[in-house]
């Protein structure tokens, strides 16, 4: 057995991470005759070697591991490790568009796919902060960098991510009215995070995957978005459209490879590949251009016209995304019939873990919460598994401080995490932000796109499920 590792995927500076490091093996498959017993020796150098009965020994090439290889077990990746991705990276994207100039040249015009690159607002924040540019124009000039090195439409997940919310506050009236009857309805706990997910299914499994929302991540969204209602719009296969999301969040690339979001007729991922916002200087650093420099383009739409969008819009709440404070404000109007002017949070054990109290007349009051972190995470999970979790809903993210401080963000030389965080945030902060049940152009897709809020489309395009991942025993861990 073994394995390599690359740093087309670094992670440093991590602190969310619940196991040690384990080995992260994949078998490699040894040629024998029937009847035989192989043998496998391990050098002085780590490297293995097959040993047949007559002694010849054979170097045993290296095992790749990719994304759909993880088990996602939590043990591979820390800070002072890399995982090789052969799918999910940069160089990736790069060979894809090489592959369209090819095509082009050689006149296969129907075999050039459409490249589609959606971008996260905190990525864009993160990039905004280390080019001292604004929102605006970080939006702009990443969409001509990306323009420029042939893609072909840029989006903002923050469109996908009003859905996201719009289903997170249904979903949770719903399992509300419904926890008299269904212990297991209520607390709900949001989905959005993919480190939160995978560790949910492999090391909870039963107990805490009925309480986690079904609603899909704006990414995911993003990615029935561009390869069903795009695809439609343009009249295009699915197949026939590469789809590339830049993320703060490495885990995204685990999310993108789930076998949940594959399509089996047209073999193809509703997100192809994954960059984070560190990969995006990269790119930029291998052109020789820093984005300052480039000029700007309008970002595209997803609406039926064909005119871009220029002003930016996200939503309340804070850099991930605004789940609690979108649920809150629903669940009072709902339940309460009252506008809140503003939500008030009370800080508990620190800045990660802090609460929400709704007065609803004739029930008890009630409690939502925010939790970052695995060590809030995992007080959260434990109250559940024992029945005595006091709140009704939980916006939980793994990463310390929410998804602004993912661990693909840029790291500056010469910035403290805390200068650089602030920094970030304040950016992201910047943009005005909007109540999703109050655009048009998403109630309009709701009726377009999906014939309305309640069909099978809708469940189909907006919701997924999860499940409890086997656990595995690795033999290199046991301690005798």
């Amino acid at each position: 057995m073994a394995s390599q590792f690359s740093g087309a995927l670094q992670l440093t500076d991590l602190d969310d991470f619940i196991t040690p490091s384990q080995e992260c093996i994949k078998p490699v498959k040894v040629e024998r005759k029937v009847g035989k017993v192989g043998k496998i020796q391990i050098g002085d150098d780590g490297s293995y070697s097959s040993i047949t009965d007559d002694g010849v020994e054979t170097k045993l090439e290296k095992a790749k591991i990719t994304l759909n290889d993880c088990l996602a077990c939590s043990g591979c990746i820390t800070s002072a490790e890399s995982v090789l991705i052969t799918q999910q990276s940069q160089e990736e994207l790069f060979r894809i568009l090489q592959q369209n100039n090819a095509l082009q040249q050689q006149g296969n015009v129907e075999d050039v796919k459409t490249i589609v690159v959606s971008v996260a607002p905190q990525a864009r924040a993160s990039l905004a902060a280390r080019y001292k540019l604004n929102m605006q124009e970080t939006a702009l000039k990443l969409t001509g960098f990306f323009k420029g090195i042939g893609v072909h439409h840029v989006f903002d997940t923050s469109f996908s991510r009003n859905f996201s919310l719009i289903e997170t506050c249904h979903e949770f009236i719903r399992r509300y009215k419904e926890s008299e009857l269904n212990k297991k309805a209520i607390p709900m706990l949001a989905s959005a995070c993919p480190g939160w997910i995978c560790y949910a299914e492999k090391t909870h499994g039963s107990y805490i995957l009925p309480y986690i929302s079904s609603t899909k991540s704006p990414q995911q969204i993003m990615g029935s978005l561009v390869k069903d209602h795009f695809a439609s719009m343009h009249n295009l296969h699915p197949d026939k459209i590469y789809h590339v999301t830049v993320m703060p969040c490495f885990d995204k690339k685990l999310e993108a490879s789930r076998a949940d979001f594959y399509n089996d007729m047209y073999k193809t991922r509703d997100v192809d590949c994954v960059i984070t916002s560190g990969e995006v200087e990269k790119m930029l650093e291998k052109e020789g251009v820093a984005l300052s420099d480039v000029e700007g383009q309008s970002i595209d739409t997803l609406l039926s016209n064909s005119l871009g969008e220029d002003e930016l819009a996200s939503h309340p709440g804070g850099g991930s995304g605004g789940y609690l404070e979108m649920v809150v404000r629903h669940a009072a109007r709902e339940l309460g019939n009252q506008e809140l002017q503003q939500v008030e949070y009370k800080v508990l054990r620190n800045q990660d873990f802090q609460e929400v109290l709704l007065q609803v007349p004739d029930k008890p009051p009630l409690k939502m919460a925010l939790a970052y972190g695995f060590r809030n995470i995992q007080n959260i999970v434990q109250k559940v598994k024992r029945g005595k979790c006091p709140y009704d809903f939980v916006e939980i993210m793994a990463c310390p401080s929410g998804c602004t401080n993912g661990g693909g963000q840029i790291k500056q030389e010469g910035d403290s995490a805390k200068e650089r965080l602030n920094k970030v945030n304040e950016l992201y902060n910047s943009e005005k932000t909007v109540d999703p049940f109050c655009e048009e152009s998403i109630n309009k897709l709701y009726t377009e796109w999906l014939g309305g809020s309640d069909t099978e489309k809708a469940k189909q395009m907006l919701h997924t499920k999860y499940h409890e991942v086997e656990k595995m025993t690795n033999a290199l861990t046991i301690k005798w």
